[in-house]
Parts: structure tokens; C-alpha cells; sequence
């Protein structure tokens, strides 16, 4: 079963845009995707073989997930997500999800999972798990935390958001201020006035990115003011 599923993989692998990818997922020594190799596979093919193999088990996904090769976990994220919007125990794919969170090791595998799965689960539930997540050493498991929230976001719930980008305004990694400044850009596109007060109270602390990201959406003149600091 997984056997033939690689040999799909690979039978649509494309290695002029797999040494692109290689570069633009920073998998060079000391980067953040270190190690991390790519077949040149796109998300959209991707999604295809996730919809023709939906019943794939749970242990197989595991292994796909452990894989070094990037399209692997891909595929073992979609498969995930595809199990939890479509199948009944729910508990059983978000335990799994979490007991393999250091697996979800790119920015894109937290982006077209974190929303997707814990989102949804935790939306009427106690919220601790994220926090917890937030406070981790592990980079993929604090963008996790507010990756989350996005679910929550589209439900008009903020103050998760608004929180955990609080708790990361001293993160040292870009790839977290692009996180938190994309989730309040989404709050301000539903309350910029919550956006707006969020801003002003934590502008001299927050950093250039995530203030870059977060006021994208403004008046030009608006988001200049912010930039340099005049509001």
C-alpha cells in the first residue's frame, strides 16, 4: 500500500522545480528546513493523491510523516486533515496530530493543517493546549498555536489570537512575526478597531514584520503612520 503510493509520488516528481523548492523552503545547513528534500511535487497534485488513497490508515500516515522527503509528509498532513473533516472520531486524528507535531515541520504543513484540524476540535473547548504550544522551543509547534486560531478567526472569536500574538511578540524568528502578523491582519479585516488598539498598545515592541504584515489592508497613509511609529 504505501509502497505504491511513493511510486505515485515519484511517478509526478519534477526535479527542476525540486531544486527551486529545495531553496525557497531554506534547506541549507543552519536553516530552518535543514535536511528537508523535495520531489518537485505541487500542493494541487498533492491534493489528488490524498483524495484517491482517503482511506489510508492512520499507521501508514505515520510513516509517510516521518518521512525526510517533503511531499511525503505533505501528503501524510492532507490525508490527516481529509480523515478529520470526513470521519467520525475526531479524538483519535487530533491526538495523533499532536503526538506528531514536531513531524509538521514546514510552514506550509502547519498552514494547511493547524486551521484545519485542532481548529475546529477546540473551538468549543478549553484552549490550554495552545498556550502550552506557544510556550514550546520548537518553532513548527508555536506557529501551530496560531495557525489555530485562523478557525477561530473565521467564527469571529479574536481574543485567542490577539493573546498568542502577544505571547510571541518576542519570538526571534521571522517565520513566527509572519505568522502573527498574518492572523491579525484576518482580525482586522472582520475589527480593524480591535486590530487598531491591539497595534498602538504593543507598537514599540512589536516587530517590523509582523506590524508589515498585520497592517497590509490599511489606507497607505494610514500604514505608513503605524510603520514609522506616528499614530
Amino acid at each position: 500500500m504505501i509502497k505504491q503510493l511513493r511510486e505515485e509520488l515519484k511517478s509526478r516528481a519534477n526535479p527542476e522545480k525540486a531544486v527551486m523548492l529545495q531553496k525557497f523552503f531554506k534547506t541549507g545547513k543552519g536553516q530552518y528546513g535543514e535536511g528537508d528534500v523535495f520531489l518537485g511535487i505541487t500542493v494541487p497534485e498533492t491534493r489528488e493523491l490524498a483524495k484517491k488513497h482517503h482511506n489510508f490508515p492512520l499507521n501508514k500516515i505515520k510513516t509517510l510523516l516521518n518521512s525526510r522527503i517533503h511531499e511525503e509528509r505533505l501528503l501524510a498532513i492532507l490525508l490527516l486533515v481529509h480523515k478529520y473533516q470526513n470521519q467520525a472520531n475526531e479524538e483519535e486524528i487530533v491526538k495523533f496530530y499532536l503526538n506528531n507535531t514536531k513531524r509538521v515541520n514546514s510552514w506550509d504543513l502547519v498552514d494547511l493543517s493547524a486551521d484545519k484540524i485542532l481548529g475546529p476540535y477546540l473551538k468549543d473547548k478549553d484552549k490550554s493546549i495552545l498556550y502550552k504550544l506557544a510556550k514550546s522551543e520548537n518553532l513548527w509547534e508555536r506557529r501551530i498555536s496560531i495557525i489555530t486560531t485562523f478557525h477561530f478567526i473565521k467564527n469571529n472569536q479574536f481574543q485567542h489570537t490577539l493573546k498568542i500574538s502577544e505571547m510571541l511578540l518576542k519570538d526571534n524568528h521571522d517565520l513566527m512575526h509572519k505568522a502573527a502578523g498574518w492572523m491579525l491582519r484576518e482580525v482586522g479585516k472582520r475589527n480593524q478597531g480591535l486590530l487598531e488598539n491591539f497595534l498602538k498598545k504593543h507598537l514599540e515592541e512589536m516587530p517590523r514584520t509582523t506590524l508589515r504584515y498585520a497592517t497590509e489592508r490599511f489606507p497607505e497613509s494610514k500604514r505608513q503612520a503605524y510603520l514609522k511609529g506616528k499614530v
